[in-house]
């Protein structure tokens, strides 16, 4: 709660740090936990506007010239360049995060896993997804899980199993330039039969037929809006686990999802075609698809407050252990100031704008300003700590010599 600072060593000068500067380092070097017991624990507290609305994304931790650091991959971010080209060095983490329909910049992370070069981002999302439903009520509503296009529908498909289609329902963005298939409406009489139909190009309205379904309202920041929907087709696969057997290509089918506003919310640009898939139980409802992948970008929030002000990618630790211990109390801090963003008073600065009575909950900058005096009410319930002596240090005459160099793994596409 210290706001940004350059190290954390610099933790230790605020006034709520009652331990000496190294201890924090020695704590992510040695310090244990349980990741079940933390998604358990984080999971008693959603949202409570929230949907049953869950977001899933990956963010990178840049380690660019952390050539003694292991298990660093080469990812794409937008944010930062290496040579010319969106790609930085570092360490990928999995996301899952609630979203709910309030204007606001508050997600509820429920968990994050890194993702190694080994791993695909897929089965860690499908893992992440199993442990959620483990988490949620049987006789609950379907969960709604959302994805920007750096998913496949086909291979999520195939890394949730059993969950595909039956207990959960996905929601992915595709390129535009993607098509897809209906099935055939006749066979012929000899020869193989067919397997696909009409064709749908995203990018050539002259290919479209009549949606199954349709959609409009009228929304406050985006205008006029147009949701149409294709259901029950599919598109080809062209990467698969049967690839090269000369057996038939699987085909995942599901609802293809057009969506159109009149205008985006800032009108900085102007808007084009949304186009999702969506596959899941029973039939779509067009009116929260769309809303549910808009906010989506909430989680986009959450990745910029966690970096900018709770600095999350800000220590230079050695290890991706470290970071994994770290980026799992940046978590359980970020739960904390959601959860006193309704009953914490706005502690503003003299330029700044009051945000009561407008706001109902502060901003996540707003209450990560005023938490403090609600630490100096609750006070903490860890005992005061106890000096046990000095540290031997280094003995004398030895030297610890050059640390091992690890080159970023670069993983095939």
């Amino acid at each position: 709660m210290a706001g940004l600072v350059p190290s954390l060593a610099h933790l230790s000068l605020t006034a709520v740090h009652r331990r000496r500067w190294g201890s924090l380092d020695d704590a992510l070097a040695v310090g244990t936990m349980s990741a079940p017991a933390l998604r358990e624990l984080v999971g008693r507290w959603p949202l409570d506007d929230g949907q049953p609305i869950y977001a899933l994304d990956t963010s990178v931790w840049p380690r660019d010239d952390a050539e003694t650091s292991p298990g660093r991959g080469y990812h794409y971010s937008a944010s930062r360049q290496s040579a010319g080209q969106p790609i930085v060095a570092g360490w990928s983490y999995g996301w899952l995060a609630q979203v709910s329909f309030t204007h606001a910049s508050w997600t509820a992370p429920l968990d994050v896993r890194r993702v190694t070069p080994a791993d695909d981002a897929h089965a860690v999302a499908a893992e992440q997804i199993t442990d959620l439903l483990g988490r949620l009520p049987a006789d609950g509503p379907v969960p709604l899980c959302v994805f920007d296009a750096g998913y496949a529908p086909e291979k999520l498909a195939r890394a949730l199993g059993d969950l595909d289609g039956e207990r959960v329902a996905a929601l992915v963005r595709l390129r535009s330039g993607r098509c897809c298939s209906a099935d055939p409406d006749r066979q012929p009489r000899t020869g193989r039969p067919r397997r696909h139909g009409q064709k749908l190009a995203c990018d050539d309205p002259s290919t479209w037929w009549a949606p199954t379904a349709e959609h409009r309202e009228e929304h406050a920041q985006s205008g006029a809006g147009r949701v149409r929907a294709w259901a029950d087709v599919h598109a080809k696969t062209r990467n698969h686990p049967t690839r090269g057997s000369r057996r038939p290509r699987p085909l995942v089918r599901g609802t293809l999802v057009l969506v159109e506003v009149e205008r985006l919310p800032r009108q900085t640009r102007i808007p084009k075609q949304l186009w999702l898939w969506w596959r899941g139980p029973g039939t779509p409802d067009l009116a929260i698809l769309w809303r549910a992948y808009v906010h989506r970008f909430d989680l986009e929030h959450t990745y910029r407050f966690c970096k900018q002000t709770l600095n999350w990618t800000t220590p230079r630790v050695r290890h991706p252990e470290q970071a994994d211990r770290w980026t799992w109390l940046v978590l359980l801090a970020d739960t904390q100031l959601r959860l006193a963003r309704r009953a914490i008073d706005d502690r503003r600065l003299p330029w700044e704008r009051p945000q009561r009575p407008h706001r109902r909950a502060l901003t996540p900058a707003r209450v990560r300003q005023a938490f403090p005096q609600l630490l100096a009410t609750l006070d903490t319930p860890a005992d005061a700590p106890k000096p046990y002596g000095r540290s031997p240090g280094r003995p004398l005459g030895r030297r610890s010599g050059p640390a091992r160099r690890y080159p970023a793994i670069k993983k095939a596409a």
